[in-house]
């Protein structure tokens, strides 16, 4: 049994970090676990990772799990770390994280590769790997994409946590919440964007990821490509057809 628990209800596959007597940390069976059901997303619109209880949404790694570790079996592992982020990132649905306290190491670096973050005003962020003697890898290299150079060095460089309001000028997280009002935040952001057609939501995010990954020119070229592949899916024509006969009745 592993530290994440894997839900698929109404059309969204819901991970949820459980283990929190630990702070809800990763060890690295649970990486394997969480990337295969990732993997399995017929019939999903949206993946939500969640923390069990009301002290972290996840700490990151289980640093026990690094004792054993000598160069090849650490890089091992954070090859597994990668290709767990990774498939986050490029999921061709809706990625929402749900942050409720500690959001640290390998969860914050999961969340900046969500494309939508809910918080509560108590959660508190960090890359703590610094004062464990590992460099922060694999997706905190988003960071400065998100809050900027300078904060981005900053925050990897301390170690430090860093509360919700220093987040607020770079709107990293898309809503701020009380916990009461976790469940239903929830519900408004995947009802405004995982309701669109399965086509072009997955079109729409193998765009960020080539936007992330070549120049303009080139991006704006594979855009056009996604464009008109999008026609060779019936229900894009039909979303069409529902959008102009909402546009007649607006009129009207």
């Amino acid at each position: 049994m592993t530290g994440i628990a894997a839900t698929r209800t109404d059309g969204v596959l819901t991970l949820t970090f459980d283990r929190p007597a630990k702070l809800n940390t990763i060890m690295p069976a649970d990486l394997a676990s969480a990337t295969a059901e990732l993997a399995d997303l017929d019939g999903i619109r949206a993946v939500v990772f969640r923390g069990t209880g009301e002290r972290a949404f996840s700490a990151g790694m289980n640093v026990a799990a690094f004792e054993s570790f000598e160069a090849g079996s650490a890089e091992a592992f954070i090859r597994g770390a990668r290709d767990f982020i990774a498939a986050v990132r490029t999921a061709e649905v809706v990625t929402v994280a749900v942050v409720d306290g500690y959001c640290l190491g390998l969860a914050f670096e999961l969340i900046l590769a969500c494309d939508l973050r809910i918080a509560t005003p108590g959660s508190s962020f960090g890359l703590p790997e610094i004062k464990v003697g590992v460099p922060s890898v694999i997706d905190a290299a988003l960071l400065h994409h998100h809050v900027g150079l300078s904060l981005a060095r900053e925050i990897i460089l301390t170690g430090d946590l860093y509360p919700v309001p220093v987040f607020e000028p770079f709107h990293l997280l898309n809503a701020v919440v009380e916990r009461a009002e976790l469940d239903a935040e929830l519900g408004r952001w995947l009802e405004r964007t995982s309701r669109h057609t399965a086509t072009v939501v997955a079109s729409q995010k193998r765009l960020f990821e080539t936007w992330l990954n070549t120049t303009l020119t080139d991006g704006i070229d594979e855009s056009t490509v996604e464009f008109g592949r999008a026609f060779d899916h019936p229900e894009t024509l039909d979303q069409l057809a529902r959008y102009r006969e909402g546009l007649g009745r607006s009129r009207t």
